[in-house]
């Protein structure tokens, strides 16, 4: 287990009934996960799971405005599922584009981020493993924000602990 957040994309209608109805949307989102196969498998979805603390760190020191604890708005009252307007979610894939992984890379500080508590905190014991992981999580990102505001989606945010 651990603490993840995930994203899939989600139309503005859904957006407004989940505001409206939360434990609609705590359902629905449950069904969009659910099983083996997606329930909606042609929408894009994608992490980063376990790896977002220690993307927030690199994001934090660059000019991308994306605060994945802070960003969207709440639906559940128990902080385990957030709203992202398509707004949001095309200014977020606008700057992730024009940010490439290398400009992210020279911020990574085992060492600190051991310091720092970040999450997963298993930073020093593989330093070049754990890199290529946030490398990989964020291309998944990039990906996911960039297919979802290509489709004119919103997103739900799911955040498990």
């Amino acid at each position: 287990m651990g603490v993840s957040i995930g994203f899939i994309s989600a139309t503005t209608e859904e957006l407004d009934r989940a505001e409206k109805e939360p434990s609609w949307a705590d359902e629905y989102v449950y069904e969009l996960y659910g099983g083996e196969d997606l329930y909606a498998p042609d929408r894009p979805d994608g992490g980063p799971d376990k790896a977002w603390a220690g993307l927030q760190f690199l994001l934090d020191e660059t000019d991308v405005h994306l605060d994945f604890l802070m960003d969207g708005f709440p639906i559940l009252e128990d902080g385990t599922l957030f709203g992202w307007s398509a707004e949001q979610v095309e200014s977020v894939a606008r700057q992730l584009r024009a940010t490439p992984w290398e400009q992210l890379a020279v911020h990574y500080d085992p060492e600190l981020m051991m310091e720092q508590e970040v999450y997963p905190n298993t930073w020093k014991f593989d330093p070049d493993g754990e890199l290529a992981w946030l490398e990989r999580s964020y291309g998944e990102l990039v990906a996911f924000f960039a297919e979802a505001a290509k489709g004119g989606y919103g997103a739900f945010m799911s955040f498990s602990f």
